[in-house]
């Protein structure tokens, strides 16, 4: 699997030297490109951890599944409600299905 950004929702994170994507992802893969936009240095090197793709804000990062999951082609997109996740299968034929997944971190007091 690999990441996709879009650059037409890509926003840079604003003027900030680094992109909330660039902050969290584990492989050091992401960089600033001159458009200011975030940029993945080599996708064959992406461990598939979806860290960027919940952290970003706009949405612009999906991450393409392999054809054993979704179908080839199909990408996998995170918004981070802060209860919830909410993520977001879209499929080659335009379809997509949505999965709330409840954020136990937030209502569990004993941590």
């Amino acid at each position: 699997m690999a990441v996709k950004i879009d650059k037409n929702l890509c926003n840079g994170c604003g003027s900030c030297k680094e992109s909330r994507c660039m902050a969290v992802c584990p492989g050091n893969l992401l960089y600033k490109n001159e458009d200011n936009q975030a940029k993945i240095r080599d996708k064959r090197e992406c461990w598939d951890c979806a860290a960027c793709v919940k952290e970003c804000p706009r949405q612009a990062i999906a991450m393409y599944l392999p054809a054993e999951v979704g179908g080839r082609g199909s990408t996998l997109q995170a918004q981070d409600f802060g209860d919830k996740i909410v993520w977001k299968l879209k499929k080659l034929d335009g379809s997509i299905e949505e999965f709330n997944i409840q954020n136990k971190l937030l209502f569990n007091s004993n941590l």
